[in-house]
């Protein structure tokens, strides 16, 4: 489950349509997502929807709108859920959640949380982001329907960070704490040799 819904607002333009090595960050994450192996596979798009959507048409996912992605993370989650409930698949099966704005995302990353998951008490994994824990992850098929069903802009963060530490795999990613929100962080990005530097320069990739 790629989330690629969000309007980019501090940044000013779409995050979902910059580079790395010529390719957008949203084609990268579903592709790596699909590196995996998954049974089902959905790109959900919001902002710049038909844009964005257009950037993963090459690849075997199903592309989820979300026509209320000003309300935050947890929008996105919703429908995701919703698709994969009318789709009919198993609500036991690990959800791989991940962002496409986190240009040092790498495939051993999303191998890592898979295998913590499957190991887990609590079968989730999720990201070190300094004391708190958060995408990617998995999660459970069940955790989209329920008392954890996502609300507000949290997501499955206040879920995830509120069960015992030793319960869930916990991947220890320092390159994954760097997300695209500002010019500043595409600056770093691209210093790190993640994104093109072409992102350099506002209104391009």
């Amino acid at each position: 489950m790629v989330l690629a819904a969000g309007g980019s607002e501090r940044l000013g333009r779409p995050k979902q349509l910059l580079t790395r090595d010529g390719e957008t960050l949203v084609h990268r994450a579903a592709r790596l997502a699909l590196q995996t192996g998954p049974s089902h596979a959905c790109v959900v798009v919001g902002a710049g929807g038909t844009a964005v959507a257009d950037a993963v048409r090459d690849l075997p996912c199903t592309i989820v709108p979300n026509p209320g992605w000003r309300e935050g993370i947890a929008s996105s989650l919703r429908v995701a859920g919703a698709h994969f409930a009318m789709s009919r698949i198993p609500v036991l099966v690990p959800v791989l959640v991940l962002a496409c704005d986190q240009p040092g995302l790498a495939h051993d990353h999303l191998c890592a949380l898979l295998a913590g998951a499957a190991r887990a008490e609590s079968r989730c994994a999720a990201t070190r982001h300094g004391r708190a824990v958060g995408i990617p992850a998995v999660v459970p098929g069940d955790w989209f329907a329920g008392a954890t069903r996502p609300s507000g802009d949290t997501g499955f963060g206040a879920a995830l960070r509120g069960m015992p530490e030793d319960s869930l795999a916990v991947l220890e990613a320092p390159e994954l704490l760097l997300d695209v929100d500002t010019q500043a962080d595409v600056e770093q990005a691209v210093a790190r040799g993640w994104l093109d530097p072409g992102a350099l320069v506002a209104g391009t990739g």
